[in-house]
């Protein structure tokens, strides 16, 4: 088991340099190769009809008139520890971990991003309770009783849960429970730490709205995997030795369908770490989704490389425990 982590943690740690090396290139190489120059690309930090020795400066003190390979190596190490930058008469420190310092604001990245990151974890976390929980039991009770009333119902609701769009649902929600029938009233977000009340109060529309689209993927793979492995001759023998029906069909037939939940919980999971995009406009949440969402309509590089990293850190993390899962699940997962 432990060289089996040793061997995941490793890969992760590559794939994480890899990532960061493809993003970086999208943004500073990509745009090169296009065709634009880096008197294009400097001419987005300084005022309008800027002089040559205003491009010929801001190229100089953002190293952009360096190779794309040290770029990224500065980059790299701002990662790692504090980076100096020069914008103006003053150098200007961006402390670790540097994920970027914005020329149009004038702030750091990271310190903007780490603010956001309560309101998204709470959104995703709540979420996947929910969609997980309502998700799973849906398709085991519906596998059970294939053909019933309840589950050709709650297939149908499945069904329009995938095929709905999020931003439909969600601002259907909005009419009906916030304006229509204000049972939630619409607030700005209020940390855990602060009133655990109004914090679930403040999330329970979003978490519900997010996991509708999520629980009805889950309930359609549960049940799947469920009428399939129900039909096995392990499933058949257990039942013949006697044991209880709650124990063929939680240790037995839906332990043989976690692996294929387990992995799209990851990827789903990752995902909204990096930040639920539709959701949070919707809702007005200042999570990361609406942080990337305007850091893409100011055209700001280094927040919206700083957001794609740490999306790519927070996916490659949840496939990490995935993997660990799955060792967990299935021993022979640790022998490949």
């Amino acid at each position: 088991m432990f060289t089996y982590l040793i061997r995941k943690l490793i890969s992760a740690v590559v794939l994480l340099l890899v990532v960061s090396a493809v993003t970086f290139g999208i943004f500073f190489l990509l745009p090169k190769i296009a065709g634009q120059t880096t008197d294009q690309l400097a001419a987005q930090y300084v005022g309008k009809s800027p002089s040559a020795a205003d491009l010929l400066a801001v190229k100089r003190n953002l190293g952009l008139d360096q190779p794309v390979y040290e770029q990224y190596w500065h980059f790299l190490k701002g990662l790692f520890g504090d980076v100096q930058y020069r914008f103006g008469p003053e150098p200007v420190t961006c402390h670790w971990p540097c994920f970027g310092y914005s020329f149009k604001t004038h702030v750091e990245v990271w310190p903007e991003i780490a603010s956001r990151i309560p309101v998204t974890a709470s959104l995703a976390l709540g979420a996947a309770v929910v969609w997980v929980v309502s998700g799973v039991a849906t398709g085991v009770v519906s596998a059970l009783r294939p053909g019933s009333i309840f589950d050709r119902l709650s297939m149908g609701v499945a069904l329009a849960g995938v095929s709905l769009p999020m931003f439909f649902t969600g601002a259907l929600a909005l009419a009906a429970f916030t304006y229509q029938w204000p049972i939630f009233e619409r607030s700005d977000y209020v940390p855990l730490t602060q009133n655990p009340f109004l914090w679930a109060r403040t999330l329970v529309l979003p978490w519900v709205t997010l996991a509708f689209l999520y629980s009805a993927l889950y309930a359609r793979l549960t049940r799947a995997g469920m009428l399939e492995t129900l039909n096995e001759d392990f499933i058949r023998t257990a039942r013949a030795k006697g044991l209880g029906e709650r124990t063929v069909v939680v240790r037995h037939g839906l332990r043989a369908v976690l692996t294929p939940l387990i992995t799209v919980f990851g990827m789903d999971f990752g995902l909204l770490l990096g930040g639920a995009l539709i959701t949070e406009q919707v809702f007005s949440l200042q999570g990361i989704g609406a942080f990337a969402v305007q850091a893409i309509t100011d055209n700001d590089l280094p927040k919206v490389l700083g957001v794609t990293l740490l999306a790519a850190f927070f996916i490659v993390l949840c496939n990490l425990v995935v993997d660990l899962l799955y060792a967990a699940v299935d021993p022979r997962v640790r022998l490949s």
